[in-house]
């Protein structure tokens, strides 16, 4: 389903972004088409005002108004004018109807300014916006955010740039396994070791010995996934290491790995004394795609802890398996509102009739919480 403008934009509901950009004056003696060619230049250079004082005469011209008009709208969501340029497409809708490929143009730009928000938490949002767009053509918009000075922002690009095959091959990626950040170096690992490319493993080689024990286990985890089977131990060790963010990456790169020899590593981590250790030994349970982890989540239901109870819930969804539609109903009644949201999540993905959740959906739909609200939408597809 193609997602609306709106949608998009609400990643960044109530941020303001302003723009002062100088522009020059077009002589009256430039033709129209040469008007439209100066216009896109003006777009291609960042001069968005520029671009918009270039086509404003030119959109009551039959033969380049939907050129003009396109123009239009991408300068004003550049410019931090979102709204305006929303309504400028509504009325191109009119007129021309629905486009779906401008429709994504102008979800893409509109995001494209927040990525430059002196406040982290934007830039952020700017960046996870771009990893939910699955086109290739958002590649450009991520390479400039490994100079952001945050680590956690570089990490949304590794991770928005590791979804495509190209990206991956670029300099700027690769190069990005010598970033400050372990945690760049281990996103940036993760995407190596999916490529299949064994051409790779000399530039993964030498973060064996990083200085980080988890970019070590990242590093052998690629490795593994390139063929070579005697790493497969480094990851195993780490599973069972004193320190619990150690064995949180290892688990974590098991399921990236995705071998079922995985599966009993796994099943020991859903008994860690960490919760967020047991978490992540459950979301991996559902990358390793194996029914035959189901017993050991439907346990999980049972965790303490809200957060690892919702990822089990959540997995066994994906899992396909069948034999949890009773453990997830018995969830819809947990004492946690997450929890039960993540059942429905689980028992929708089950095939379950709608009716089963239709009674925790009208209550949960009827909270405070928007975040709450948004787990069940999103549950909901």
């Amino acid at each position: 389903m193609a997602m609306t403008v709106r949608q998009w934009t609400t990643v960044l509901v109530g941020v303001v972004c302003g723009v002062m950009l100088t522009a020059g004056s077009v002589t009256g003696q430039t033709s129209a088409e040469e008007q439209l060619d100066l216009a896109e230049q003006a777009f291609e250079r960042g001069d968005f005002q520029k671009t918009l004082e270039l086509v404003e005469p030119l959109l009551g011209d039959a033969d380049r108004q939907r050129a003009s008009s396109r123009l239009k709208m991408l300068g004003l969501v550049r410019l931090g004018k979102t709204a305006e340029g929303i309504d400028a497409y509504e009325a191109f809708v009119k007129a021309n109807g629905k486009n779906e490929g401008l429709l994504r143009e102008l979800a893409v730009q509109s995001i494209l300014p927040f990525r430059a928000d002196m406040r982290e938490q934007v830039r952020g949002a700017a960046y996870s916006a771009l990893k939910e767009i699955p086109s290739g053509e958002v590649v450009p918009y991520f390479q400039d955010g490994f100079s952001d000075g945050s680590g956690m922002i570089r990490v949304l690009v590794a991770e928005g740039m590791g979804k495509f095959p190209k990206a991956r091959q670029s300099e700027g990626f690769r190069g990005a396994l010598k970033d400050q950040a372990g945690l760049v170096r281990v996103t940036v690992l993760k995407a190596l070791g999916g490529m299949g490319d064994p051409a790779i493993i000399p530039l993964i080689t030498p973060l064996l010995r990083d200085e980080q024990r988890v970019v070590q286990v990242a590093a052998a985890a690629a490795l593994y996934r390139l063929g070579q089977e005697e790493h497969w131990q480094t990851v195993e060790r780490a599973t069972d290491a004193p320190e619990g963010y150690e064995r949180g990456a290892a688990l974590r790169m098991l399921g990236e790995i995705g071998d079922p020899k995985g599966l009993p590593l796994l099943a020991q981590g859903l008994r860690d004394k960490q919760p967020s250790i047991r978490a992540a030994a459950a979301a991996s349970l559902g990358k390793l795609g194996s029914v035959d982890g189901a017993p050991f989540l439907i346990t999980a239901l049972n965790d303490p802890v809200p957060a690892v109870r919702s990822v089990a819930a959540v997995t066994l969804g994906k899992l396909r398996a069948e034999q949890a539609v009773s453990p997830l109903t018995r969830a819809l009644q947990d004492r946690n509102m997450g929890v039960r949201a993540a059942a429905i999540a689980g028992l929708l993905q089950l095939s379950s009739p709608f009716s089963v959740v239709a009674g925790t959906v009208r209550e949960l739909m009827g909270q405070q919480n928007p975040g709450l609200r948004s787990s069940v939408a999103k549950a909901l597809g």
